[in-house]
């Protein structure tokens, strides 16, 4: 599973990194979140997939 933030949609909510903190992270510059990893380990597929759901601006793209 591949996952993405995308950069116009994020507002810097930080759900996603405290949901999954160990796929995301926050930029200094502007507290938008970008992903740790290019493939999700399975075993993170799950906290992945809840990231996404919990994103109010839907920023989160599983693939």
């Amino acid at each position: 599973m591949k996952v993405h933030v995308d950069p116009q949609l994020c507002q810097g909510h930080t759900l996603c990194a405290m949901t999954a903190s160990d796929l995301f992270a926050l930029r200094d510059e502007d507290g938008h979140a970008y992903v740790l990893f290019d493939e999700v380990p399975p075993e993170m597929e799950d906290q992945a997939r809840e990231a996404a759901r919990s994103c109010p601006e839907q920023a989160i793209v599983l693939s």
